[in-house]
């Protein structure tokens, strides 16, 4: 009787759990809107201070005992790197946070690449749009490919870790032999 229970719970959990695993995928396309719906001039001081932050951090941490001069220096030579960089990572994890939730539907292989792609570059574009209308800004199709890199390394990055999972963790919990 117990087993019965807990099949049934399962099924209902599986049922409710499955479609809010799209949830992070809205979460993080919501911050990339509103981190590209800020107008220039507040986009250019949040990406100041995450680049000083940043390379005070990593002067702290590995100890390259940078004064104040060249810390401003440095921050401001690397600033359009970070951005980029920024650009690629926030990419990288809306791949992520979209392919996993088909991975998890069992969409695998050229699908999961074409359907995750598909989503992710169409946002890249959406975005870059977007920013056409916001004040000092402008669309760029450098942005787009950029943040098309990152979301092809995040769909392929869970394809790898969905392919070791489920060859390692997963294999003894699968039916099939």
């Amino acid at each position: 009787m117990m087993k019965y229970v807990f099949l049934t719970l399962k099924k209902m959990f599986r049922y409710l759990l499955k479609p809010l695993s799209f949830l992070p995928a809205l979460c993080m396309m919501y911050l990339i809107y509103t981190l590209s719906a800020q107008p220039a001039d507040q986009s250019q001081v949040l990406s100041s201070e995450v680049n000083t932050w940043l390379l005070s951090l990593l002067n702290r941490k590995l100890h390259l005992g940078w004064n104040a001069a060249q810390l401003t220096s440095y921050t401001l030579f690397m600033e359009y790197y970070i951005r980029k960089l920024a650009h690629a990572m926030e990419y990288f994890l809306l791949a992520v946070s979209v392919s996993l939730p088909f991975y998890v539907y069992r969409i695998r292989g050229l699908w999961l690449v074409l359907l995750s792609a598909s989503i992710c570059v169409g946002f890249a574009l959406l975005d870059e749009y977007h920013q056409s209308f916001v004040p000092g800004r402008a669309a760029s199709l450098r942005d787009a490919a950029i943040d098309s890199c990152g979301s092809l390394a995040g769909i392929y990055f869970t394809r790898i870790v969905g392919f070791i999972g489920r060859k390692t963790l997963f294999a003894p919990l699968s039916f099939s032999k």
